[in-house]
């Protein structure tokens, strides 16, 4: 089922000072892949606040403590949960910034969700019931990252899984496809 155009109302999500809808400026996301230290993820915030402040875009900043999908197991995956949110923290103190980062577990949410202003759910997760459930109960934004073997329209089911408990703060990320739609 295609979401209608009743659906398709227009919105704002806000994210801290951020505003993010349909007839607002685009909202530059942006930052390294993963956390490599917390000099590293200052350094480059700094830097990619003053770009977009050059610009007059609004920013975000979004690395990842921990990279759980990567293809090696010998690949650096980030400082994990607790320092990479700490790092993530002096970020936001520091420069002043809102902060995302993926999710990847149920257990890992309550401490994202103090920290982080959007939990990011990872486009190979997009469909877990159970991770957007707990994500959505948060309270928090949610960006969904839209899996590439999914199309647009299969994304209204995540949706209204995440509306389910009453969380209607939600931006969807195009990931492109992989395989084609279905």
């Amino acid at each position: 089922m295609i979401i209608g155009e009743e659906k398709m109302k227009k919105k704002v999500i806000g994210v801290d000072s951020v505003r993010i809808g349909s007839d607002l400026p685009l909202v530059l996301i942006a930052g390294p892949c993963v956390i490599e230290s917390e000099e590293s993820a200052i350094k480059h915030a700094i830097k990619i606040k003053e770009i977009a402040e050059s610009v007059d875009i609004p920013f975000i900043f979004k690395s990842s403590y921990d990279k759980a999908n990567r293809t090696s197991i010998a690949s650096f995956r980030g400082p994990g949960v607790e320092a990479g949110l700490e790092i993530l923290h002096k970020v936001k103190q520091q420069v002043g910034v809102p902060v995302v980062s993926d999710v990847h577990s149920e257990e890992e949410i309550g401490l994202a969700a103090e920290v982080l202003d959007v939990l990011q759910i990872p486009a190979y997760l997009c469909r877990q019931t159970d991770l957007l459930i707990k994500a959505a109960e948060s309270g928090k934004v949610l960006n969904i990252k839209k899996g590439q073997f999914m199309s647009p329209a299969e994304m209204e089911n995540v949706i209204l899984k995440v509306e389910s408990v009453g969380n209607k703060n939600i931006l969807l990320t195009e990931r492109g496809t992989t395989f084609g739609y279905n």
